[in-house]
């Protein structure tokens, strides 16, 4: 992912994070199904994959922190 793909994503809502996460779980589910009875031409992808759903919650809790900080104030 490229760091102006990245900026663009991160400023995302967290409704839209959620759906993009539950896409990207939905594909990382297909993926590994798939790789369990054939070898993917790409194994990588799985990797580069599950970087991304980290990502995403790792951003979603950014969000949500800072939203509780800011209704604390």
């Amino acid at each position: 992912m490229k760091a102006n793909e990245r900026q663009a994503k991160r400023s995302l809502s967290v409704k839209e994070l959620e759906a993009e996460l539950c896409q990207a779980r939905e594909k990382s589910f297909k993926l590994r199904f798939k790789h369990q009875f054939s070898p993917l031409a790409n194994p990588l992808e799985l990797k580069n994959l599950r970087r991304h759903v980290a990502r995403l919650k790792t951003w979603m809790g950014e969000k949500q922190a800072a939203s509780l900080a800011e209704d604390q104030k």
